[in-house]
């Protein structure tokens, strides 16, 4: 399955290398590839650069559409390019999972509305005013509503991608997954102590 991991200026690290870490163990499955709105090296303050290619030359979806979530999103939320492309692809993508203000970024496509979504908590009052029709749960360490996956802040979307991984793979094959990187994962949604 293609994982297409979108990433802009001022990304979270971990909104991106922790999901990336987990579907990479399943290297079989899971092909993945970065992208940003014009493509070339994209970069964030913990001197991560990363070089991405176009988004436009996903033409009908892929299998996972990954959204990280940072301070960039605070200025990505009124691109409107990034936006109608980021809706294209969402809509054509088997799955779409966002991290912690990213969900802001699928918020503002109207893909959300009328559907369950979180957020960081700590930016949770921002990023809900890009989605007024979404119904937004604060207490949620990730949410699933259809093919979408939210989750809270930054490390919440380990959590989320094992759970993904869960869904399509069994329960089995996530708890190996967390083994091997030693991670504890919060197996309950509901399980949001930073609420």
């Amino acid at each position: 399955m293609d994982v297409a991991v979108l990433l802009f200026e001022e990304f979270e690290t971990l909104d991106v290398f922790g999901p990336v870490e987990i579907l990479g163990r399943l290297k079989d499955d899971y092909r993945i590839k970065f992208y940003s709105l014009s493509g070339g090296n994209i970069s964030n303050s913990h001197g991560v650069t990363i070089f991405t290619h176009a988004l436009g030359e996903i033409h009908t979806g892929v299998g996972v559409f990954l959204i990280p979530g940072g301070y960039g999103t605070r200025s990505e939320v009124k691109n409107e390019p990034l936006i109608i492309a980021v809706r294209e692809i969402a809509e054509w993508s088997q799955y779409v999972l966002t991290v912690c203000t990213g969900t802001a970024l699928l918020a503002r496509t109207g893909l959300l509305d009328f559907k369950n979504a979180t957020t960081n908590k700590i930016a949770f009052d921002w990023v809900v005013t890009n989605g007024k029709n979404v119904n937004w749960i604060r207490k949620a360490r990730w949410i699933v509503d259809g093919k979408f996956y939210t989750s809270s802040g930054v490390s919440a979307g380990m959590d989320m991608t094992l759970d993904f991984l869960k869904d399509l793979h069994g329960i089995d094959v996530a708890r190996q997954v967390a083994h091997q990187i030693e991670y504890e994962w919060t197996e309950d949604s509901t399980n949001d102590r930073f609420c």
